[in-house]
């Protein structure tokens, strides 16, 4: 702050120690001013106020610009509709397109541009597909608005990160087998992996599970990311693991302090835990172990769906049962191949039958 303020202004201190800043002519009205100071904003409400007129509205973006057409889809109901995780996201991406972007007509991107800016974050594969997913939303509900000629997202591909051959490690038994020699139940990070494993939620849903979400020994939740409603029984482990852990008032999984984790935080701490016990760290690997056992155990793939809250005739409950039933084969046809080799050891005849036959083979040959 200046040693001596202009004329007319003034400035006090909050008993919350914040300065304040108005200005008063004579013994007229005072007139605040909201503006940080020593900005061009405040200095135009300060001359605003020292005439009795009010300061400039700051004009919005130009009627047809990338940053308009942005501000009217984050109002549309199209937009109200996407799950908070979707806009949170997209709110990100558009944030950084108003900044670089956001004067350029919306009529006149191309497909060329789009190419370009994904291209641009092809370091980052996953934030490069955000870029696209974001952009295909918008122009998507521009076209049926009529507010653009075309999509130019239209025929532009994702590009491939380091997990979409296999996707995540799904966790194996030896890695479930050391964390839990690591945290026996009753301890807050057990809790969070049996809620994981035992349930087949996602870490959106897992946090937000609890007593009230419980009924006669089944929960019920409506998912975040797809809207489906999960009802699954508690299974005897998890059930266990609750009862001999403290858990917060409204969810299972909680801070410290008994308060609900946000799944940001809580991916934070929980992959802190999982390296302490020199496990993989991803609750989505969890998930899939759950899925894998629930599909090695019998599980058709309407059952997984109905778990797991997959959409019916989705491709994540085919994959388990047909790996599980490939599994079962092999394993099936392993123990006929031994079972034969051991039948022909403890049959003579049968042995020197076969070492006849071998030997008129090499004659043969």
């Amino acid at each position: 702050m200046p040693a001596k303020l202009p004329l007319h202004l003034y400035r006090e201190t909050t008993r919350h120690g914040r300065a304040v800043y108005y200005v008063r002519v004579g013994h007229g009205p005072r007139t605040r001013i909201a503006e940080d100071y020593d900005t061009d904003a405040f200095w135009d409400a300060y001359r605003a106020a020292l005439t009795g007129k009010q300061p400039p509205k700051q004009q919005g973006p130009e009627t047809g610009s990338l940053a308009w057409l942005i501000g009217k889809y984050v109002e549309s109901a199209e937009w109200s509709e996407l799950s908070a995780a979707t806009r949170k996201q997209r709110h990100t991406v558009y944030r950084i397109i108003e900044g670089t972007a956001g004067t350029r007509p919306a009529r006149g991107i191309q497909k060329n541009d789009i190419l370009a800016s994904r291209d641009h974050r092809r370091d980052k594969p996953h934030a490069a597909n955000n870029y696209v997913k974001a952009m295909r939303g918008l122009f998507g509900w521009a076209m049926d608005r009529n507010y653009v000629p075309a999509d130019p997202t239209k025929g532009v591909k994702l590009l491939a990160g380091k997990n979409d051959d296999a996707g995540f490690h799904a966790w194996t038994e030896d890695e479930c087998a050391r964390f839990e020699a690591k945290y026996p139940v009753g301890t807050r990070p057990r809790l969070a992996f049996d809620v994981l494993l035992y349930t087949g939620l996602c870490r959106g849903d897992a946090v937000r599970l609890g007593q009230p979400h419980v009924r006669n020994g089944e929960f019920t939740i409506r998912t975040e990311k797809t809207g489906a409603v999960v009802i699954a029984p508690i299974l005897p482990q998890l059930a266990a693991s609750i009862a001999a852990t403290q858990t917060g008032e409204l969810t299972f999984i909680c801070t410290e302090r008994g308060k609900p984790f946000t799944k940001e935080s809580f991916g934070t701490w929980f992959g802190k835990i999982c390296r302490a016990a020199r496990c993989p760290g991803s609750a989505h690997g969890l998930r899939k172990a759950g899925a894998r056992r629930a599909a090695e155990e019998g599980a058709t793939e309407a059952q997984l769906n109905a778990l797991f809250g997959w959409a019916d005739g989705s491709r994540e409950s085919a994959t388990y049962t047909k790996t599980a039933n490939r599994a079962k084969l092999a394993r099936e046809a392993r123990k006929s191949a031994i079972a034969e080799a051991e039948k022909r050891t403890s049959d003579p005849a049968l042995s020197a039958r076969k070492s006849r036959t071998s030997k008129k083979l090499r004659i043969i040959s």
